[in-house]
């Protein structure tokens, strides 16, 4: 086939314009498989891999074969140091920035990489690869192309399959921007608060008055920790301990808005569709949860104030420098009765406000004098804290 019949023109335009009608990214990668098939390029697999920054995923690929379905996976990190990943082709176009081409219909083919011989016996005779080059920072990612043509690709076939590398990489760079401005605003300020970021929340006193259940929780000794111990301990200590809480509270809807050294503060908000006794008894069973694991760890303890009350949820700070949290007297409240567990000897104590919506769940300790608070305060712990 001559390369003037390999017309690409309106595959090219279409990815110039954005692939405005493909929503999902593994979306795009059908319809631009599907587009040069049409134009005569004789594709049976496809599949980009596009670098991410999150802090557990490295990256992505999406996976497209003329006789199968759509395919999404991840790379973990830990992943990215095995031969399964170092040995492959995909590597090897990341670290060169270059082409890589496996014709291995013929005999003489170079079979440098483990995955060519698989390829070669599922009736792949021809294997491309192309970086996608990011203009962000310079970022090189990577597409893959294969046929089972007969005699592999043809010169005509490689030039229309370049003739999309160029466009394809302008879409892929502005959705993993779009995904990785998510994820960050995922991993520092949580998914909900997130979500209010993107919808233009950004100025200082952007706020709601909210009501909502509120979590404050704080290490045991860990002032004690940090004297006797190395800071990469201390660190490491410090990332199992939240690890014992944060997949409670995020399970059970909750919503993890800053940690402040050893002490962590989370809200689980009344909504139209949560009302108050739900949101307490969500942030009670992740209460439940997160104690039973802190106890796994040998050394560790916590104390844990649970209260529920309106507090103000927005932007604070200076200037251009702000922080998404809450704060009211709902909070110091939290902050108060987290002292009362620990002079108590409890993991877990509640306010009367919280407690309401427990019903037998929670038992009285009695009421205390607090710092800020003009009366006593009723306090309550689990009965068998």
């Amino acid at each position: 086939m001559s390369a003037s019949a390999i017309d690409t023109r309106a595959v090219v335009e279409w990815l110039i314009d954005g692939a405005r009608d493909c929503v999902p990214p593994q979306d795009v990668l059908k319809k631009l498989a599907e587009g040069l098939v049409a134009a005569g390029v004789p594709l049976a697999r496809a599949a980009v891999f596009v670098r991410t920054l999150h802090p557990l995923v490295a990256g992505r690929r999406f996976g497209w074969r003329s006789d199968g379905p759509l395919e999404v996976s991840e790379l973990k990190y830990e992943m990215i140091n095995t031969s399964g990943y170092t040995d492959s082709p995909v590597a090897f176009i990341y670290e060169k920035n270059q082409e890589l081409r496996r014709p291995l219909c013929r005999a003489d083919c170079k079979m440098d990489f483990p995955i060519l011989q698989k390829q070669r016996d599922e009736g792949i005779t021809d294997y491309f690869g192309t970086p996608l080059r990011f203009t962000f920072r310079g970022e090189v990612h990577v597409a893959v192309w294969s046929t089972t043509a007969p005699g592999g690709f043809t010169d005509a076939h490689l030039d229309a399959i370049r003739s999309v590398v160029a466009p394809l990489a302008r879409v892929a760079e502005v959705r993993a921007l779009t995904r990785t401005s998510s994820a960050l605003l995922d991993t520092y300020v949580g998914h909900k608060t997130g979500d209010r970021v993107r919808a233009g929340s950004i100025r200082r006193g952007d706020t709601d008055s909210i009501k909502a259940a509120i979590w404050l929780s704080d290490m045991r000794g860990f002032t004690a920790l940090t004297e006797r111990a190395a800071p990469e301990i201390v660190m490491a200590v410090l990332n199992r301990y939240f690890d014992c809480q944060v997949p409670a509270i995020t399970a059970h809807g909750g919503e993890v808005l800053k940690y402040i050294g050893d002490g962590l503060l989370a809200i689980f908000p009344v909504t139209a569709e949560i009302d108050a006794p739900k949101a307490c008894a969500e942030a009670l069973a992740a209460a439940h949860e997160a104690r039973a694991e802190v106890a796994r760890v040998e050394g560790l303890r916590f104390g844990l104030a649970l209260h529920l009350g309106d507090v103000l949820y927005g932007n604070i700070g200076s200037g251009d420098r702000l922080d998404f949290t809450c704060i009211g007297p709902a909070v110091n409240l939290a902050a108060r009765l987290e002292k009362i567990a620990a002079r108590e000897g409890r993991a877990v104590v509640a306010s009367a406000e919280f407690a309401q919506h427990c019903g037998a769940a929670l038992t009285s300790l009695g009421e205390f004098d607090l710092a800020g608070f003009h009366e006593k305060q009723p306090a309550f712990a689990l009965p068998d804290d």
